[in-house]
């Protein structure tokens, strides 16, 4: 039989259970297949790629090739979670909704992927409207969102305060009207990713926005320890891959110097015939 894989309702059934739903970055076909393997239900082909794959110092830089290049990687793998992938910066806009939709349209025919998502508030209510009357489904992310990281001043947490808090509350409720079927809500203060998380119907995956969200979502290179030259605060090492990839590749470096590595269980022989070497049919001089 066929392997299930999560999907919209899943989801909505995980909200109303109680039941907090993970989900984890990740950029290609091995890191995705072992995620698939553990159980991870949701996979986001992040625009974040710029940053902890191809060293970027934002996720501008990323084009929609890129983001496809990476989902087909993932989509090769996972088999049963469901992959989201980024619209990437300049690529849908609330005014150009031809250019949003054939945008997402590459993303999830090119990608692999089962749902977009799309950073902004209520200016991107007439993009999810267009892109879910058009059969594709869509994550809303609101909070901090990177691809405007020039207008709001930086990496800093939204909704501190009234003004701010209320302007998120529309966005969310705007998202999930326009027919986003999650949220991403992103370093805002934890009472008020609770208070949003329990307003909807549809589920919110945090990210710094603290546990009363309905899920969770983690840079996949952060979460195993691979990008050392920054931990955000609302990241968690879960492993130190870094540092274990580091002793190996040392390992592997004087056994090659000291020529431990290749041994007889690492190399291959050649026939006798071949060699010149008499096989044990050959004729022997006297």
């Amino acid at each position: 039989m066929p392997v299930r894989r999560t999907n919209i309702h899943d989801l909505w059934e995980m909200k109303k259970r109680g039941e907090k739903i993970p989900m984890m970055t990740c950029y290609d076909y091995t890191s995705a297949k072992i995620l698939d393997e553990a159980g991870v239900p949701m996979i986001l082909v992040g625009d974040s790629l710029g940053m902890v794959v191809l060293g970027h110092e934002s996720t501008l830089r990323v084009t929609l090739d890129m983001m496809i290049h990476h989902s087909r990687a993932v989509s090769r793998a996972a088999k049963k979670a469901m992959i989201v992938i980024d619209l990437p910066f300049a690529t849908y806009s609330s005014s150009d909704l031809p250019t949003s939709l054939k945008t997402a349209g590459r993303a999830m025919a090119e990608g692999g992927a089962q749902a977009v998502k799309v950073e902004g508030g209520r200016r991107m209510g007439a993009v999810v409207g267009a892109l879910v009357a058009s059969g594709i489904p869509v994550v809303g992310h609101i909070g901090l969102t990177p691809q405007s990281i020039h207008m709001i001043g930086g990496y800093r947490v939204q909704g501190r305060t009234q003004e701010a808090a209320e302007r998120l509350i529309l966005a969310a409720q705007a998202l999930e009207k326009a027919g986003a079927f999650a949220i991403v809500l992103e370093l805002v203060p934890a009472p008020l990713a609770e208070k949003i998380s329990k307003m909807l119907t549809i589920p919110t995956i945090g990210i710094g926005a603290g546990p009363g969200c309905d899920g969770q979502v983690q840079v996949f290179h952060d979460a195993m320890g691979l990008y050392e030259e920054f931990l955000p605060r609302h990241a968690k090492r879960y492993a130190n891959l870094a540092g274990s990839i580091r002793d190996a590749a040392k390992n592997y470096i004087e056994e090659v110097k000291s020529g431990a590595f290749p041994d007889s269980a690492h190399s291959f022989d050649m026939d006798q015939a071949i060699k010149g070497e008499p096989g044990p049919h050959s004729p022997r001089k006297a």
